[in-house]
């Protein structure tokens, strides 16, 4: 059987499913749409990681009615230089918002935004693997690996697979850090203040969620090795000497996994081809910003694929996300980076610790940081 449909979506995790939510809002009719993804929906609403979303990523999901009922408010950020003074203090009351984001399980958003679909006539092909894609001058071919072939005027890549390889074939830099996951009980939480900590080897985050905290701590290679293989009670004094006394005692710790970290940008496509979220920039953790970045993207080609479904609106997508990106990419970079150049004590964290301190007391400066945050380049 061949499928034919407008367009077609690589990917079945949050982007993917927004950008199916979104287009269908928007009057794009949903049997035109397919959505191919290589886990099951029930798969994919288990998975357990955690996620930050921010207050404009919730009213973009709100709007297609895809916000999770789980979800755990941050309405202060701490952000500081281990070994220096100065640090900056975001909070939500500032701007009067509840919440400057959320802290969200991967799980719950993808089961949030499956259901706000389930009634609509989207074509979804979950689990199915894409074997190969070929596109010509008037539509994309896409061969599964169970044989069955689609058709598409045009096609979005939304995450990894054979489609995700082909689009990130593209600048890749190396940032020499791993990022070490896991759950976390303290003694004395802080269940509204989400903590980013930069250490001489990278930034350490503290994320609320259900009485605890999601920790994302980036070290160097060899430092992840040594950490994952320590004992629970032998890491968590490890994490408090990294971290400090902000939230009391480090008491309790889940399982721990590891992943390199990497900046991969300016994804390959072509007139017919093009890549969003991950699958167009996969960022550093520091500042959270990733599924926020692809949500926005998700909104923008929703609105110009709604007006001319033709490869005149990827070229105009392209143009209209180019200032976000190209911002957050660097903020992203520099932050991992420049923070992570120098050992503790050194000049240049100092004056790095006294730039969180000035930005604290210049509001016009905490505003745009706590704004592209939240909503982006707009």
């Amino acid at each position: 059987m061949q499928i034919q449909v407008d367009i077609a979506i690589a990917g079945g995790g949050p982007v993917g499913l927004a950008i199916a939510g979104m287009l269908i809002a928007r009057g794009v009719d949903a049997k035109k749409i397919v959505l191919i993804d290589a886990k099951s929906l029930s798969a994919a609403a288990e998975d357990p990681r955690s996620v930050a979303l921010s207050y404009g990523s919730r009213q973009l999901l709100e709007q297609i009615h895809g916000w999770p009922t789980t979800a755990t408010p941050i309405q202060e950020i701490h952000i500081s230089r281990r070994g220096s003074f100065g640090r900056t203090l975001i909070e939500a009351a500032e701007y009067k918002l509840p919440a400057l984001g959320y802290v969200c399980r991967y799980g719950d958003v993808v089961s949030a935004l499956a259901d706000s679909l389930s009634n609509s006539e989207l074509h979804q092909l979950r689990p199915s693997r894409i074997a190969s894609i070929h596109e010509s001058s008037e539509q994309v071919s896409i061969e599964l690996s169970d044989g069955q072939t689609l058709t598409a005027k045009l096609a979005i890549q939304a995450e990894g697979g054979v489609f995700g390889e082909q689009a990130l074939r593209a600048k890749h830099r190396d940032y020499q850090q791993c990022a070490i996951v896991a759950r976390v009980e303290t003694s004395s939480p802080r269940p509204d203040r989400a903590f980013e900590r930069f250490t001489e080897e990278g930034p350490l985050a503290l994320l609320p969620q259900a009485g605890g905290y999601a920790l994302v701590w980036c070290v160097r290679p060899e430092h992840s090795e040594q950490l994952i293989s320590l004992s629970d009670e032998a890491f968590l004094q490890a994490l408090q000497q990294a971290f400090g006394q902000r939230v009391g005692r480090f008491i309790n710790v889940g399982s721990r996994s590891t992943y390199p970290l990497g900046l991969n940008a300016q994804a390959i496509n072509t007139a017919r081809t093009l890549a969003i979220g991950n699958a167009a920039q996969t960022l550093h953790p520091v500042a959270g910003q990733g599924l926020n970045l692809g949500l926005r993207d998700a909104a923008v080609l929703a609105d110009l694929l709604a007006k001319e479904m033709s490869p005149m609106a990827f070229t105009a997508f392209e143009h209209k996300r180019q200032a976000d990106r190209g911002t957050t990419i660097r903020i992203t970079d520099w932050m991992a980076r420049v923070f992570a150049s120098a050992p503790d004590q050194s000049i240049t964290q100092t004056m790095l610790g006294m730039s969180l301190g000035l930005i604290d007391v210049t509001p016009s400066a905490k505003r745009w940081l706590a704004s592209h945050m939240m909503f982006g380049l707009r």
